[in-house]
């Protein structure tokens, strides 16, 4: 499933869901969220988001904050560690934002949602927060926070200025034995800058010399007994401090599992709400869940694509269908539906709102499992056709009948007669599988088989061929085309390049000479003169319209090279009715070119009506046999029709 995760970016949703996580503990359960496998819970999850996404649109962004650190802080008081004032600072905003977080909950009651019903789970520690609030400023303890330590400070001070007013006392009586008029520090001394000759003149204490020896940094005596009493009120002070933060740190410690418990729900709602905010983002809504194997997306968008730029996605699979093979040309939005398909329900299975329309549905899955990109490895020497076998393996190997396949461009990478053979067995397995999945591909024989096969049905994304542009809008049920000449008449092909790979495309058999190519960028006198030798009757050609066609023949149609089967031999026009993808058409013997006869493909007791008629046609005819039926009548003569 990481593999899976990286290729529909899903870890980059749960990337943008984590930058609207407040605290570390939800902004990882955001990173973790996977797909939840439990239909109930999975409904929980989905309706806590709404919950969420309805007081966010009613009363704004919630004031959830203030938790950074806390799991620290949570383990050292546990360990009986004393805090510092930093830390206190922190455990009393946390304690502010907690008090109005359910403040902000009582608010949101008037929306009847479950999540409003938190505000009464708080823990009030109003007291202990007000305790630290007046003890702890500017992560500082104050000196309101006890008598003795506001003594203690204020003896500190009043030594202090003792302190410099005799300093200045020297600095004005003893100028003339002074180097320099001021008071400086040396070791955490203040001391006078004394010249060497007047040394004698001034008792004190000799911290320091110049570098040149004609300067000594005495403290004077006086001052020396003043710094001693001094340090002495800084180790009362410290002391004091200490007791203080070990008394806060004890308070704390008595309310600490009320504030675990506050730490929960803020961390729950930080996380719910982080939900919230990315379903707003998005302009996403809440998606029906189901654990019936259907999925219905309504105007769904690829949630990494600028809305006002993304072309809505309208998909279906339910019922008797289990798998959708998508055609049609490339850069027309093939692999970005398949993402989105996937993308999508991992999101929906997650709990995460879905950026669709109502009416839509989304299954649940065991594993969704993707074989997306290349794959291609030079470190193991892996070609980008092993890489799709590795996967593929891979694959089919954990998938069960409640799994999501989503396979890019099947069969690619090799041969295409044999990668088109690859591809009709892939399919023939997770048929067998009986999971639900959607692949994509340009091999038409994958086209018909979809088509005919049971369970199955194809699917192609959209191309207006008036402007050559691809419309990105995917329609089921119908097959589609790759447009590879299109595009390429689009992209400045040479005209007469064109016609050569028509030809041999669609094998006309038409003889033509062509007029030598010009080909652009190449000098005259390097143009020889090209073309294709005129395409001659083939013999074959000839002996195919002398062969009897019989009902059940697998046939060639051409100019367009279109496999089908006969349904019904040729009339006195020569007409024969051929069924191609699941349409009756009526074709000139003259186009039709014998594959294998029908004894070759079915026994003889083979019930041909399975091949040419649908499911409803089949039931139609059915009721017909027993009794008649108007509504039944008129779905089997619809069904004949050609």
């Amino acid at each position: 499933m990481i593999e899976t995760k990286i290729k529909l970016e899903y870890n980059r949703i749960l990337e943008m869901l984590a930058d609207y996580a407040v605290s570390d503990g939800a902004r990882q359960r955001c990173l973790n969220l996977t797909m939840e496998m439990d239909e109930v819970k999975c409904r929980t999850r989905m309706l806590k988001t709404t919950e969420a996404r309805k007081i966010l649109d009613g009363i704004g962004i919630p004031p959830l904050g203030g938790m950074h650190g806390m799991e620290e802080i949570i383990h050292q008081t546990a360990s009986g560690g004393c805090l510092s004032p930093e830390q206190l600072g922190i455990i009393e905003t946390f304690l502010v934002s907690a008090r109005r977080m359910a403040g902000y909950l009582k608010r949101a009651e008037y929306l009847n949602t479950g999540l409003a019903g938190y505000s009464g789970s708080f823990c009030d520690c109003k007291s202990l927060a007000g305790l630290i609030e007046e003890s702890i400023r500017n992560n500082q303890v104050e000196d309101r926070a006890s008598a003795a330590l506001k003594r203690i400070r204020n003896e500190i001070e009043d030594i202090k200025d003792r302190i410099r007013d005799k300093m200045e006392q020297y600095v004005r009586t003893k100028k003339s034995c002074l180097a320099d008029s001021f008071v400086v520090q040396r070791n955490g001394h203040y001391v006078l800058p004394v010249r060497k000759d007047c040394k004698s003149q001034i008792e004190g204490t000799v911290y320091d010399r110049s570098a040149s020896g004609s300067t000594v940094f005495i403290e004077p005596a006086a001052v020396g007994r003043l710094n001693s009493r001094l340090y002495e009120a800084l180790v009362d002070e410290e002391n004091e401090v200490r007791r203080i933060l070990y008394e806060l740190t004890g308070r704390v410690e008595e309310h600490l599992e009320e504030i675990k418990t506050n730490m929960d729900l803020m961390c729950d709602l930080d996380f719910e709400f982080a939900k919230a905010r990315l379903s707003a983002d998005m302009n996403a809504v809440e998606a029906k869940i189901t654990t019936d194997r259907h999925i219905a997306i309504v105007q769904g968008r690829h949630p990494l694509l600028a809305e006002d730029e993304c072309v809505p996605l309208d998909f279906t699979m339910y019922g008797e269908i289990r798998g959708v093979v998508i055609t049609g040309p490339n850069t027309g939005g093939k692999t970005v539906a398949l993402k989105t398909v996937g993308l999508l329900s991992m999101m929906a299975q997650s709990g995460l709102h879905v950026p669709v329309k109502e009416g839509s549905i989304f299954c649940m899955f065991n594993c969704i499992l993707c074989d997306i990109g290349d794959g291609q490895n030079l470190d193991q020497n892996l070609s980008t056709f092993s890489a799709h076998i590795k996967r593929i393996n891979y694959i089919l190997g954990q998938i069960t009948d409640e799994s999501l396949v989503l396979l890019d461009e099947l069969g690619s990478g090799t041969d295409p007669a044999e990668g088109m053979g690859i591809a009709a067995a892939i399919l023939e397995a997770l048929k067998r599988k009986r999971c639900m999945f959607a692949a994509t591909t340009h091999y038409p024989e994958i086209k018909e088989y979809a088509d005919q096969a049971e369970g199955l049905t194809n699917a192609r994304m959209l191309f207006d061929k008036e402007s050559l542009k691809p419309l990105y809008k995917l329609e089921i049920g119908t097959a589609g085309e790759s447009c590879a000449l299109f595009i390429a008449r689009r992209l400045g092909f040479p005209e007469e390049l064109l016609e050569i790979a028509k030809a041999f495309a669609y094998r006309q058999d038409t003889v033509r000479e062509h007029k030598p190519v010009v080909i652009p960028g190449v000098p005259e006198r390097d143009k020889k003169a090209s073309g294709i030798p005129a395409i001659k009757k083939q013999k074959e050609m000839k002996a195919r319209k002398k062969i009897d066609l019989s009902t059940g023949d697998s046939v060639m149609v051409y100019p367009h090279k279109e496999k089908g089967i006969v349904f019904r031999e040729a009339d006195d026009m020569g007409d024969v009715i051929v069924q191609i993808q699941g349409r009756k058409r009526k074709v000139s013997y003259k186009r039709i070119e014998l594959l294998v006869k029908a004894e070759e493909l079915y026994p003889s007791d083979y019930d041909l009506s399975i091949v040419f008629d649908t499911v409803e046609n089949r039931k139609a005819r059915h009721v017909m046999d027993k009794r008649y039926d108007p509504e039944a009548a008129a779905v089997y003569k619809k069904g004949e029709e050609i």
